[in-house]
């Protein structure tokens, strides 16, 4: 009954924080972790400790296969370069930095329990960067963010199981890398058969809470079997999610992919919550363990204080570099944009039989034509030049200078996959509650803090933010595209039905409902159809698409609903 009553309250605490956070200017979040800090300290509470399996394992991979499967593809694919780096190298460089800190820090800790600690606090939270999205800075600063979150975990939890194997025994290097090659490696095999039996299955079940439940199962059957292995399980959900969130579209119909939506959203708003507010509550336990020890609260924050500012060095070390890297890249790319144009121009006029020389690096060959290509190779060729200039266009109209660039470092909040990583130490590892507990304070720290005055670093920095009026055109020529694909249905309805009635004659009423239900249907269709060509020419941002991807499955949804309300009268 107690246990119930926890329950209870956590979850009235969680819709209570929602709903007061925006009001009070304190994102919920950060709410949580105080609130849950402050009670943890009342006497009649008891000392709270979470096994961290539950955090790893039951709670990460449902989260991070949320925000994958709303992740639009088109926007990872263009930031992986700089998502890569961030959930990689950085969080090798800063593991080896802090390592190296924590050894001249730490009195007779070894380096290799100094890297274990730095693999700790290295990775930022996926959680914690729902704080990101609340201050309006512009979205491919969020996709920068959301992604690095959802692929630093493995990294970090890989270099943190070599680290506390070099205590026992002596790591290579080379050992190291190819555990963390095997644990990306077979995760993504896994995650991305899982994610394509999901589609297959749920294509195949017409029953919507049972799809919702098979959903539910997904990211932990990627995961558990990845984790079996030895891979990343977290790596194996976050693929799955991609894999669904892309196909999705195409294999689930418009009701699933909403249900899913609503469905998943409440799921997210319960774990993150819940994350949030037993790390404040596991605070009043983590102090009683420290005061056993022989060394001291008053260590334990001053170690936390220079961590955490060492974090925030060694992450705008590597950021401003890698977006200058970025800008040289994007650049080189806008210096080719009117080859590409001109080659794309030559395609568009070119017949199919005409000798086409193939792309080559630097841009398109000149002079000596090539070999013909056939109509599919020709169409993929065009396809090809397409997104890699609306990819230059993406990348020149939303540049990253220093001004994201800061809001990016300081966004990189620690959170509870840090003093969940923590608690992963071996029982018989030195000083295991001073590491716990200064990981604990870099995490609420870093929420707190940074998480805090994000805002005024915002407002202070002046990053570009959300273009309304770009935003704005976006949606216009995008709806003159529908405009122009619902035309063409129609007038091929049209001369579909010419041809019938000249030879039935004129329809009844109850016909020419349902050739206009039809009708509609079919430009339902061939207008999902385009925007799909246009998410993989990168034609529109994802946002947009995302809009009007959903206002087809609402029209649809509502067509087919009328239909059926007819049929039952």
């Amino acid at each position: 009954m107690e246990l119930l009553v926890v329950g209870v309250l956590g979850l009235l605490g969680i819709a209570a924080a929602t709903a007061i956070g925006p009001r009070v200017g304190v994102s919920a979040p950060l709410l949580l972790v105080i609130v849950g800090i402050l009670v943890s300290f009342l006497p009649f509470v008891p000392d709270i400790e979470i096994d961290p399996e539950w955090i790893i394992a039951g709670v990460l991979p449902p989260l991070l296969y949320s925000a994958s499967v709303s992740m639009p593809s088109m926007e990872f694919r263009r930031e992986f370069g700089a998502i890569s780096g961030l959930s990689i190298a950085l969080v090798v460089v800063s593991s080896a930095a802090l390592g190296l800190l924590f050894t001249w820090l730490v009195p007779g800790i070894s380096l290799a329990a100094g890297i274990a600690l730095g693999a700790i606090v290295s990775p930022t939270d996926a959680v914690a960067t729902s704080i990101v999205k609340r201050v309006g800075v512009t979205p491919r600063v969020v996709t920068v963010l959301e992604g690095e979150s959802l692929l630093n975990d493995a990294t970090a939890l890989v270099l943190l199981r070599s680290a506390i194997a070099a205590t026992a025994a002596t790591v290579t290097f080379w050992e190291v890398l190819g555990d963390f090659v095997f644990a990306v490696a077979v995760a993504v095999v896994i995650g991305y058969l899982v994610g394509k039996g999901n589609l297959w299955v749920r294509s195949r079940v017409t029953d919507a809470t049972v799809n919702t439940v098979i959903s539910f199962a997904v990211p932990f059957v990627a995961a558990v079997p990845s984790e079996a292995l030895g891979a990343s399980g977290l790596v194996a959900a976050v693929v799955a999610g991609l894999v669904t969130g892309r196909g999705a579209i195409r294999s689930l119909s418009p009701q699933h992919r909403t249900s899913d939506v609503q469905n998943w959203r409440t799921i997210e708003l319960i774990l993150e919550g819940a994350v949030f507010l037993v790390m404040g509550l596991e605070m009043s336990a983590l102090l009683g363990d420290l005061t056993n020890e022989t060394r001291g609260i008053e260590l334990g924050a001053r170690v936390a204080a220079v961590t955490l500012l060492a974090v925030l060095v060694v992450r705008a070390l590597f950021v401003f570099p890698m977006l200058r890297l970025q800008r040289r890249i994007s650049l080189r790319g806008a210096s080719i944009k009117p080859q590409l144009t001109a080659y794309q121009e030559r395609l568009d006029r070119a017949g199919s039989g005409e000798a086409v020389a193939p792309e080559r690096r630097g841009g398109p060959r000149k002079g000596k034509p090539g070999r013909a290509l056939s109509p599919e190779s020709r169409q993929r060729f065009e396809a090809r030049i397409r997104r890699k200039v609306a990819d230059i266009d993406y990348f020149m109209a939303k540049p990253l200078g220093w001004r994201e660039g800061t809001v990016i470092v300081w966004a990189g909040m620690r959170g509870a996959v840090t003093l969940a990583a923590a608690q992963t130490l071996p029982q018989d590892t030195p000083d295991r509650s001073l590491v716990i507990f200064i990981a604990f304070l870099v995490a609420a720290g870093s929420l707190i803090i940074q998480g805090g005055t994000l805002p005024w670093i915002v407002r202070l920095a002046k990053p570009a933010g959300v273009d309304h009026e770009a935003a704005k055109a976006e949606r216009t020529e995008l709806l003159e595209m529908l405009r122009g694909v619902a035309d063409d249905v129609v007038r091929e309805h049209r001369e579909a039905r010419a041809g019938e009635d000249a030879q039935h004659g004129d329809r009844d009423p109850a016909g020419d409902r349902e050739l206009y239900r039809a009708l509609r249907l079919d430009i339902i269709e061939a207008q999902r159809e385009a925007l799909l060509a246009a998410r993989d020419d990168g034609t529109f941002s994802g946002s947009v698409l995302t809009g009007a991807l959903e206002t087809l499955d609402a029209d649809q949804i509502s067509m087919e609903l009328r239909g059926e309300h007819r049929d039952e009268a």
